[in-house]
């Protein structure tokens, strides 16, 4: 376990969506039942935001066109979002949290990272980079995805600056954003990519829309049973 993931504090447990006397461990973990959850987007995508013409649905199954978002029409806090993903070969996208600019959303919201780590165009793509990351700020405590093609589920608890990801049946990220006070180095001292480098993690509202990358790198990405509910 890398430290600063230990020295994460607590956030709220995903299968009892209670409170967590101690830091979340990293390890084996369950996905909740999500029956009786909301869905995020209609099946046709009528209460989505997103540019005409990028994003499809069919038979709950949806994916873009092109290097566009598609963004929950209101704005969320505290909650436990699950969905499962796969890519084509090479593929990089990421769910996005938080984001209160979805013209400018890249240094205005918090994305996990959904990567093909295995593709050879990402060998050696840094740590943060890595599926189930906090895209340029938290490394995967292991790496979990699913080859090109294969369905992943990912349960991600946004419950203020607590942030924790379990990703196919283990938590692999455990973070408090009010931990990310720089601009430049994250707390295990690596660096934070100059994109992202508009103002410190700890800094950034915890409530916002929800967003889903599109077609971006030239490669496609697809959703489904994308689902939510409140803390």
């Amino acid at each position: 376990m890398r430290k600063w993931q230990a020295a994460g504090v607590a956030i709220l447990a995903v299968a009892g969506l209670a409170n967590a006397a101690e830091p979340a461990a990293l390890g084996t973990a369950a996905h909740p039942d999500t029956s009786g959850w909301t869905a995020v987007f209609a099946p046709d995508l009528s209460n989505a935001f997103y540019p005409a013409g990028i994003w499809t649905a069919s038979n709950g199954v949806f994916t873009a066109s092109a290097d566009e978002a598609v963004w929950t029409t209101g704005s969320h806090s505290n909650f436990v979002l699950d969905l499962e993903f796969k890519t084509a070969a090479a593929a990089n996208s990421g769910v996005v949290l938080y984001c209160t600019d979805t013209a400018n959303w890249i240094p205005n919201s918090v994305e996990v990272q959904i990567l093909d780590d295995a593709a050879p165009k990402w060998k050696d793509a840094e740590p943060t980079w890595r599926c189930g990351a906090i895209f340029g700020h938290l490394a995967p405590g292991k790496p979990m995805a699913r080859p090109a093609g294969e369905w992943n589920r990912m349960t991600i608890t946004a419950a203020g600056p607590r942030l924790e990801v379990i990703f196919n049946g283990e938590r692999i990220v455990s973070a408090d954003l009010r931990q990310w006070t720089s601009t430049k180095q994250n707390p295990d001292g690596s660096a934070i990519p100059p994109w992202l480098a508009a103002k410190p993690l700890a800094a950034q509202p915890t409530q916002g829309r929800i967003g889903f990358q599109g077609r971006h790198a030239g490669a496609a990405v697809w959703f489904r049973n994308i689902r939510i509910k409140s803390l």
